[in-house]
């Protein structure tokens, strides 16, 4: 009779669980800036105008510790499947095909949920059309199937990828610049009328280099060091299609219905290469992100690295609060999958967590969880546990460590990996424990 009891209890707790998102399922839209530093967002005291992150942010969960891959491919590949980019054999910037056909990604799941799917901006998951977006779950798709483009040829550089810009899968050529168009593309997604929810992943190509930035961005960071100025600009600009697609949302009256997510796809890039890698471009930026006070920068796992601005916002559901618990772009797909109901059909092996409770401050991340990072080529891993954080530069036991305290010391400023030897033996045996499953999802030959 107990068990009876308990059961119905569950089922009422999971209609009135139900019945927190409405009538209808909520509308997603996750943006993924590329490059962005820690210190390039106004809410973090960058006098790079940001006024629409910042508001979204003040009134939404600002997310302190939200850690990413150190590079570009790796953390697109976490958000769109749950799971460590290594479990790919990925660890860099890829262009051949990363996700196995018939991967479960969250936009397959949302596609088989009900909802609308489109993606506009960055894939480079492979980067040719036979392994684009239409293949994992989007319906609609737009922009650079390869990495960042030139913003105004749009060319990537030099070589069988070069040519990248697409729709729906398909090379097509367009006029303007690289952030108007992507920006243009999703406002007429989002304004076209249907009775289904939306999936919408815009990740940006902005302020990835090369930068070339019309005059009027220039203008509003006339403020800004010249030699920062068209990296400014361009992160004004993206501010601002952030601010169009809010205002798209509310005019349409879904914001009350509509999950907006913002992070960064890796850490900011501090100096931008004078001789350009890119056709036809004289690159315009000289110094980029910025991530102080934290050490390192893209592509190393210091935290300047790996943690990056983060929000999430929900009017109404989500009430404003900061978070300081150390979540992972691994957590999104299991925590919003359940969110809207999603049940896999097979075990999809996350090692993202559903975050949703931490989301609401029902609870925290507990002290035992680990979050693995192999960083590019596998020369640098880190591992963090509670406020511990061990890096091994090099592989096995030849190589060399590094231990932080990241909650008293968040800067990585004092290494004790010879003050604690123990700690690091422990933490070096979980982390060749995780790396026991990488390569997992790569299939047979």
């Amino acid at each position: 009779m107990k068990r009876v009891s308990g059961i119905i209890l569950l089922a009422l707790l999971s209609l009135l669980g139900q019945a927190a998102l409405g009538k209808s399922k909520p509308n997603l839209l996750i943006v993924v800036a590329d490059d962005l530093g820690w210190a390039d967002v106004g809410y973090h005291g960058s006098k790079i105008p940001t006024p629409n992150l910042d508001k979204l942010c003040k009134n939404g969960v600002e997310l302190d510790a939200h850690y990413v891959a150190p590079m570009c491919t790796p953390t697109r590949t976490a958000l769109l499947t749950g799971r460590y980019w290594s479990r790919f054999g990925n660890t860099t910037a890829q262009n051949e095909q990363v996700l196995p056909f018939g991967t479960v990604t969250i936009a397959s799941a949302f596609q088989d949920s009900g909802y609308a799917t489109f993606i506009s901006g960055k894939w480079h998951l492979g980067s040719l059309k036979k392994w684009g977006p239409l293949q994992f779950g989007f319906q609609n798709s737009h922009g650079s199937l390869a990495g960042g483009v030139n913003p105004w040829n749009h060319l990537y550089k030099p070589g069988p990828y070069s040519v990248t810009w697409h729709r729906n899968d398909e090379l097509i050529k367009q006029e303007g610049h690289v952030t108007d168009l992507i920006t243009e593309e999703t406002v007429r997604f989002i304004e076209k009328k249907r009775e289904e929810p939306f999936f919408i992943y815009v990740p940006f190509t902005a302020p990835h280099i090369p930068i070339d930035e019309p005059q009027k961005w220039l203008n509003r960071c006339k403020h800004i060091p010249e030699e920062r100025r068209q990296y400014a600009a361009c992160v004004t600009h993206l501010d601002d299609s952030v601010g169009k697609f809010i205002e798209t949302i509310d005019r349409i009256g879904q914001r009350e219905q509509t999950i907006v997510l913002f992070f960064s796809d890796n850490g900011g890039h501090l100096n931008a290469n004078p001789k350009s890698l890119y056709p036809k471009t004289v690159e315009k930026a000289r110094k980029v992100g910025l991530n102080t006070p934290l050490r390192g920068q893209k592509g190393q796992v210091y935290e300047g690295g790996i943690r990056t601005p983060t929000f999430i916002n929900w009017p109404g559901k989500l009430k404003p609060t900061k978070i300081t618990s150390p979540l992972h772009v691994s957590d999104w797909m299991p925590t919003l999958c359940k969110l809207i109901g999603y049940k896999p059909e097979q075990e999809l092996n996350w090692d993202g967590q559903d975050i949703w409770p931490i989301l609401l401050g029902n609870s925290k991340t507990p002290q035992s969880r680990v979050l693995y990072t192999k960083g590019p080529g596998g020369r640098s891993t880190a591992l963090r546990e509670g406020e511990w954080k061990l890096i091994r530069h090099g592989s096995g036991e030849k190589g060399k460590f590094e231990l932080f305290n990241i909650i008293k010391d968040p800067n990585e400023k004092k290494d004790l990996a010879r003050a604690k030897p123990k700690i690091v033996d422990r933490l070096h045996e979980m982390m060749l424990q995780e790396s026991m499953l990488d390569n997992d999802s790569i299939p047979s030959p």
